[in-house]
């Protein structure tokens, strides 16, 4: 079924070199194109993906979307699906076709793994992580009427959708941008169950509390920014 369609999948790393070669690994063999998208690493996070088969890009600009914004410059034409993934091995990449059987198979857009449905992958999550799931949710919901449990970093979505959407945020906004745009105009949205697991090496954001503080501000801000808009 994979076979008949061109996937692409962007993973952003930020000296990830304990983990990235553990996740290219289990990149599943039908995916056509795997795009690292560095944010600067100083490590030897980008020397071990040279070893795969991956395209490689840099953004120097430090924040998440700015990462993926890079990534997305290097999508091959022909892309029919576009998978989003952290470099972190805090995903489970082998659990793509979950993602992807609800495009092919039941004709959604945007698909969100999340891990607020799966009881262990919602008690690795922080605390406040759980919080702002929670939070950031309810107000999509009760604003644009589309249910979400997570704003998890694990999603695919088609690409022709993707670039209806003109994504801009270059922060920590990314992924809640990503899906409220996707309720604006009204998507096939969906959520499945993923496994999640603690991720090799400290949070970017969760991981200590100005991350977590910065994150959920910027998450609150973009909802309300959209709203008025």
């Amino acid at each position: 079924m994979y076979q008949k369609k061109k996937i692409s999948v962007i993973i952003p790393v930020l000296n990830e070199q304990e983990s990235i070669a553990h996740v290219l690994r289990d990149i599943p063999q039908y995916v056509d194109q795997t795009i690292i998208a560095d944010n600067g690493s100083s490590d030897n996070t980008i020397d071990i993906a040279r070893t795969f088969d991956t395209t490689i890009v840099t953004e120097q600009q430090q924040g998440y979307g700015a990462a993926c914004l890079k990534g997305l410059q290097k999508v091959n034409g022909d892309t029919d699906i576009i998978v989003f993934l952290d470099g972190d091995y805090s995903d489970y990449p082998k659990e793509m076709h979950l993602l992807l059987d609800k495009i092919i198979s039941e004709n959604q857009d945007v698909v969100i793994g999340s891990r607020m449905l799966k009881p262990d992958s919602k008690a690795v999550l922080p605390p406040v992580a759980q919080f702002g799931n929670w939070l950031s949710t309810k107000l999509i919901d009760l604003f644009w009427s589309k249910e979400f449990t997570d704003l998890g970093p694990f999603r695919a979505i088609r690409w022709d959708a993707f670039k209806r959407l003109n994504m801009q945020d270059k922060d920590f906004g990314w992924t809640v941008e990503l899906q409220i745009k996707a309720a604006k105009m009204n998507l096939a949205c969906t959520e499945v169950a993923v496994s999640y697991r603690n991720r090799i090496g400290t949070s970017k954001i969760s991981g200590t509390f100005l991350g977590s503080f910065k994150a959920g501000c910027k998450i609150i801000y973009l909802i309300f920014r959209e709203l008025i808009h």
